[in-house]
């Protein structure tokens, strides 16, 4: 019977503990950081009234860029959730990217414009798009994993949501159908605490969503998602089972929402300011940066250096996304049906093929 199992790590002997260099430490680090200063602009180009809606990753950075990591780009697959931001940015999605995405325009690579805001994806880094109806993504993920061990290309296929999203019929049916086949297949939990208003101890009758692993017999696996590399430990070794054919894992990753659930949302309703300070005092960048700096790893150098690129990259996002013009509304259809329409109204026939069915 699979155990649930707790990881860790210590304040030290980081990235040797972990087998990764400096330099790789450094550029997590620089990720984890770009990935917040792009969300804190997505806020105020929202207030400003520049872009309609923001879903937020802040609080999420930390899991996210530290079980990244653990894949291959350009090899891996990942099908993310709507704040993926700082995943997508690790597995090589640009701040352009991203803030394309957030004002639709015709060159963004998730949709061209046709997605709403944060749903995410790039054909050509093997990020799937999101879906709106929550936990679908863990059907994609399943069946690219039953296509890669198919085709023994061995490809791992992990997707991400929140633990509200975990109790959806999906991903029971998903999780058994991996476990029977032994799929190369990751399933990451990002457990906030809440479900839009709606707290964990009222969407779950256990305190942690991976002993549910035990019910499909795949290791099940908590760790604390404010500490990167207990993160990319916990996802490494689940990597390592599943191209050795062992099967999938599900890592559940207790992280901070220090925002509301998004800028429609106001958590103050619901959420009181003593828990909100013990939130923010459980924010990720910071321990990580603190981390790096009592290790040695980030200088004050390199740190001021970084600041000034990531400020930079984020104000070329944003000039950039602000130049980019609209999609054309004569390709509304484009990509959306198999039909390649000659013009800009479909048959008279409908949408479903000869006989409109």
């Amino acid at each position: 019977m699979a155990v649930t199992e707790r990881t860790g790590a210590g304040p030290r002997g980081l990235g040797a503990a972990v087998g990764l260099t400096d330099a790789q430490l450094v550029e997590m680090y620089r990720i984890v950081a770009l990935a917040r200063a792009v969300d804190e602009r997505m806020w105020i180009l929202n207030r400003a009234g520049r872009i309609p809606f923001v879903i937020s990753g802040q609080g999420h950075e930390g899991a996210q860029v530290g079980i990244a990591s653990a894949l291959t780009p350009h090899h891996d697959w990942i099908a993310p959730f709507y704040r993926s931001i700082a995943t997508c940015l690790a597995f090589g999605m640009t701040a352009r990217d991203i803030m394309t995405a957030q004002y639709a325009t015709a060159n963004d690579p998730s949709s061209g414009g046709r997605q709403m805001p944060g749903h995410y994806g790039s054909r050509e880094r093997n990020l799937v798009s999101v879906s709106s109806p929550v936990a679908t993504q863990l059907l994609h993920a399943v069946g690219i994993a039953l296509a890669a061990k198919i085709r023994r290309t061995g490809q791992v296929a992990m997707t991400i949501m929140g633990e509200g999203s975990s109790n959806q019929g999906d991903v029971h049916e998903g999780l058994n159908f991996a476990a029977i086949h032994k799929l190369p297949f990751i399933f990451v939990v990002e457990n906030n605490g809440y479900a839009i208003s709606v707290p964990a101890s009222k969407e779950l009758s256990v305190e942690d969503v991976a002993v549910r692993a035990a019910g499909y017999g795949i290791p099940g696996v908590v760790v604390d998602g404010t500490d990167v590399l207990a993160c990319y430990a916990a996802a490494r070794d689940a990597v390592d089972r599943a191209r050795r054919g062992e099967g999938p894992t599900l890592i559940e990753a207790k992280v901070a929402r220090l925002t509301a659930h998004s800028s429609d949302d106001q958590q103050t309703k619901y959420r009181s300011e003593e828990e909100l300070a013990a939130q923010r005092a459980n924010d990720p960048l910071p321990r990580f940066r603190a981390q790096l700096v009592d290790a040695g790893v980030l200088t004050a150098e390199v740190e001021e250096r970084l600041r000034g690129e990531i400020a930079a990259v984020v104000d070329d996002a944003t000039t950039f996304a602000e130049s980019e013009p609209d999609p054309e509304p004569s390709t509304a259809m484009r990509w959306v049906y198999a039909e390649d329409w000659p013009g800009e109204t479909p048959p008279p026939w409908g949408f479903g093929g000869s006989g409109g069915h």
